[in-house]
């Protein structure tokens, strides 16, 4: 097949290199002219996605992938066309489609009789069908189910781990047409190998959900799914802190009757999903109140955290402070959404001096997202760590002299390696100094 890949982001490079190693000719499309040249000189342009560098490598000088900037172009040569582009939300919670419009009338301009679309992007319910279906047929003159068949099938890979990812989970696919699902269904099975699923009633591998709408909830229902268990932990976790109980004993006891899955509280939810996908439901679905309240929830935790200092440590104004993590979460090269912005925002809000340290962030790129770097062994007085990097396992009073108050929002810490210390856990009652 000749497959053209629309958003060669996080998600779209893995994939279209996923879809060239099984033999197929694929065309990366991507506005970024500076990703489209790294791509066909064979480099990945982002670091941090596990075997990566070494497909793209091999699928660029085989010949199986070149990327460029012409989406009409390369939509016309293609007999499937995947769309992985960014769906973002405005600060008030409204998607805002001009990424994906604009790549939809692109790919309008070139689309031809036969092609199979997919978009993979996570959509509102309903977007596939009068959004993408009257936007292609108007682009192109075409006629979807006669002419040319739309599919929604959401991306459901954690970055990081994309290529393990892919055959963990079923491919849920939604068409507007029988004919539709049947073609995505023939396609995905021939581009990905599935795991074994025991636990699974109708095994891995392509769910035919009957519509695009039910594929569209489907992934916006796992998704708020754990932005409302974490706020649900965040507040047993607060509860627990003033009751003196750890909350991790609560719920390791709870999950170990089979119909608890309760998550983990922390200092923040990041990352591209979970923070903006439930904003997505609310689009659809504004009286979802319990919905509603678990985001003011999680987005309250890292002013709940802040506060937790506050009681420790005294007044903030003139403190020397450190947040240990940019990163939304451990091991990933990525801030969107991250807890670090407003955590900094409100300690200097609070008079304190901040500063930053990320073991995977160079000092130039912290300060390219508007934070100060931190060394290591330099003197502070109190420390927020934000994420969960396994290099912080180690850290010890060497490595932050002078701390007094360290909140530890992610239960990474060794509070026995800063004994002058006080180590505030979230979701433990304080103990006093050296505190764990």
């Amino acid at each position: 097949m000749k497959i053209a890949v629309v958003g060669l982001g996080k998600i779209g490079l893995p994939l279209a290199v996923q879809y060239a190693g099984c033999g197929h000719q694929v065309l990366g499309i991507d506005i970024n002219e500076q990703v489209v040249t790294t791509v066909n000189g064979g480099s990945e342009p982002f670091p941090g996605e596990a075997r990566l560098q070494e497909r793209l490598a091999d699928a660029v000088t085989s010949g199986r992938l070149r990327a460029t900037t012409d989406t009409a172009a390369a939509v016309a040569g293609s007999d499937v066309v995947v769309v992985v582009v960014p769906l973002i939300v405005t600060p008030n919670g409204v998607p805002d489609f001009s990424a994906l419009d604009s790549a939809t009338m692109d790919i309008s301009r070139g689309l031809t009789a036969g092609t199979l679309v997919i978009y993979e992007t996570t959509l509102p319910v309903g977007t596939t069908r009068t959004r993408w279906k009257p936007m292609l047929e108007a682009g192109s003159g075409l006629t979807e189910g006669a002419d040319f068949d739309l599919v929604f099938s959401p991306e459901r890979v954690l970055t990081g781990r994309v290529f393990a990812d892919l055959g963990k989970y079923p491919k849920l696919v939604g068409g507007l047409s029988e004919q539709g699902t049947k073609r995505a269904t023939v396609f995905y099975e021939d581009v990905l190998e599935f795991e074994e699923r025991s636990d699974l009633k109708r095994g891995n591998g392509v769910w035919d959900l009957g519509s695009a709408e039910v594929a569209e909830l489907a992934k916006l229902a796992e998704t708020t799914y754990r932005d409302v268990n974490i706020a649900l932990a965040n507040q047993f976790g607060m509860f627990a802190a003033r009751h003196g109980v750890d909350v991790a004993e609560v719920i390791d006891a709870a999950n170990s009757q089979p119909y608890s899955h309760l998550h983990r509280p922390g200092i923040a939810v990041g990352g591209h999903c979970i923070p903006v996908y439930p904003q997505l439901y609310l689009w659809n679905d504004p009286d979802a109140t319990l919905v509603r309240v678990a985001r003011t929830v999680n987005e309250s935790m890292p002013a709940y955290a802040i506060n937790l200092a506050k009681q420790s440590y005294g007044a903030l104004s003139g403190a020397r402070a450190v947040v240990l993590g940019a990163s939304y979460r451990g091991g990933v090269k990525e801030t969107a959404f991250s807890g670090v912005f407003p955590i900094v925002e409100a300690l200097t809000a609070e008079g304190a001096t901040v500063t930053v340290h990320d073991p995977i962030h160079g000092a130039g790129e912290l300060r390219a997202l508007g934070l100060t770097p931190h060394k290591l062994g330099s003197k502070i007085d109190l420390a927020i760590l934000q994420t969960d990097h396994k290099e912080y396992r180690k850290l010890s009073a060497r490595d932050l002299p002078g701390v007094k108050v360290i909140v530890d929002g992610r239960r990474t810490l060794r509070a026995d390696r800063f004994p002058q210390a006080t180590v505030v856990v979230l979701g433990k009652a304080q103990e006093g100094v050296g505190s764990r």
